[in-house]
C-alpha cells in the first residue's frame, strides 16, 4: 500500500507542533455525521495517547446511532456549552479542523477560530478547501476524512501507534461515508486501509449492526411514510425525490438522525440512479443528493442549491419554502435533462 499520500513537509511541521505544543482542539462541522465524528475521535484517541490535552468541539448535536463510539460523550457541544467551547478555543495551541473545507461550516465557533492565534490545520476530503490555514491536508480523492486521518497518523508515527479505539472510529467514518462501501469506494487501497484497521481486533459486523440495524419504531414508520406517500419518481429522468415537512417529522416523533440514509433508498429501485431528499428544518430546507454511476451530484448541488460535496454524494441548503425547493429541483432536472436521460 502506498502510504506516502500526505505532503512530507506538512507531516514534518505537525511533528514540530507536537514537540512544542500540548493543548489541542478538534472541530467538526454543523450536524456532524459518521465521518466527522469517526475521523475526529480517531485523531482524538491518538493525541490522548501522545499525552496531549485535547477536546473535540461540535457545533450542535449528532445522531443517537453514533453515540456508542469510544469516548464520544467527551465531545463538547457548542450549542449546549458555549462557554466551555470558547474557553477551549482560547486556550488551544493547535486547532484541528476536520471534515469541512471552510470555517463557515462550523457556525458561530468559526469566528472564534478565525480570531485565534493558535496554529490551525485543515484535514478534509471535500473539494475547494479554504487556503487560510497554517496547514491544509486536503485529499478529495479519498473516500472519507477518516481515511486521510489514518494516513496522517501512520505517517506521523506508524500503524503500530494506532490504538484499537482509534481504529474503531476511523473504520466507522470510512464505512458511513461510503454507505457501507457501496459508493465512492472503488479504490483498491481503501480496503488495504480497512485490513490494517481490522488488524487492531474489533468486530466490524457489530459496528455495521449498530449503525444500520438500530432503528427506532418511529424512524421505521417515518421511512414507510416517506416511501409510500412522499416519494415522486421521474421515470424518464431516472430520478426520485422525497420531501418531508416539519409537520410530518413531528407526526412521527422525529429525532436527529432519523432520516439518515433515506436519500439512498430510491436508488434500490431499478432504473433510478439519481435521488434527492428535501427535509424541512426550522430555518431552511436541507438538501441531500445521491447518485450511482457518472452523474455528478456535485454539479447539481452547486448549480441548483449553491451546495457541494462529491460526485455521488452531495448536498446543500434552500432558505425558502418546501414548494420553492421542489420547484428549484424540478428546474434543475430540466437543466440536467440530457445527462439524466442518457445514463452512463
Amino acid at each position: 500500500m502506498n502510504i506516502n499520500y500526505i505532503n512530507t513537509e506538512l507531516i514534518a511541521t505537525f511533528k514540530e507542533w507536537m514537540q512544542k505544543y500540548d493543548n489541542y482542539i478538534i472541530v467538526v462541522h454543523i450536524s456532524p455525521d459518521g465521518d466527522a465524528l469517526g475521523s475526529s475521535l480517531g485523531l482524538f484517541h491518538y493525541l490522548l495517547e501522545q499525552n496531549k490535552n485535547v477536546r473535540i468541539i461540535a457545533p450542535n448535536g449528532f445522531p443517537d446511532f453514533l453515540r456508542w463510539m469510544p469516548m464520544i460523550n467527551s465531545i463538547v457541544q457548542y450549542d449546549f456549552h458555549p462557554e466551555i467551547a470558547q474557553k477551549a478555543v482560547q486556550e488551544a495551541d493547535v486547532i484541528c479542523c476536520l471534515d469541512f473545507n471552510a470555517l463557515n461550516r462550523v457556525g458561530p465557533i468559526g469566528e472564534l477560530i478565525a480570531q485565534s492565534k493558535a496554529k490551525k490545520i485543515l484535514i478534509d476530503h471535500h473539494p475547494s478547501p479554504d487556503p487560510n490555514f497554517d496547514l491544509v491536508c486536503s485529499h478529495p480523492e479519498m473516500c472519507a476524512t477518516a481515511e486521510i486521518v489514518f494516513r496522517f497518523i501512520t505517517e506521523l508515527d506508524s500503524v503500530k501507534s494506532l490504538s484499537k479505539n482509534s481504529a474503531i472510529c476511523l473504520y466507522t467514518g470510512m464505512m458511513t461515508d461510503t454507505g457501507g462501501f457501496t459508493y465512492n469506494s472503488n479504490r483498491a487501497e481503501i480496503f488495504e486501509v480497512v485490513s490494517k484497521l481490522l488488524a487492531k481486533g474489533f468486530d466490524k459486523d457489530n459496528i455495521y449492526r449498530r449503525i444500520y440495524y438500530s432503528n427506532s419504531v418511529s424512524r421505521m414508520r417515518l421511512m414507510g411514510h416517506a416511501l409510500s406517500q412522499k416519494m415522486r419518481i421521474y421515470p424518464e429522468l431516472h430520478t426520485a425525490l422525497i420531501t418531508l415537512t416539519q409537520e410530518e417529522l413531528k407526526q412521527y416523533g422525529y429525532k436527529k438522525g432519523d432520516t439518515e440514509g433515506f436519500v439512498n433508498l430510491p436508488l434500490e429501485i431499478k432504473d433510478v440512479f439519481f435521488s434527492c431528499l428535501l427535509r424541512e428544518d426550522k430555518t431552511m430546507i436541507k438538501v441531500s443528493l445521491r447518485s450511482v454511476g457518472n452523474f455528478s451530484c456535485t454539479d447539481f448541488a452547486q448549480q441548483i442549491y449553491n451546495g457541494g460535496g462529491h460526485r455521488n454524494a452531495s448536498g446543500g441548503e434552500c432558505y425558502s419554502s418546501m414548494e420553492h425547493a421542489v420547484e428549484c429541483f424540478e428546474k434543475g432536472l430540466e437543466q440536467f435533462r440530457e445527462l439524466l436521460e442518457h445514463r452512463k
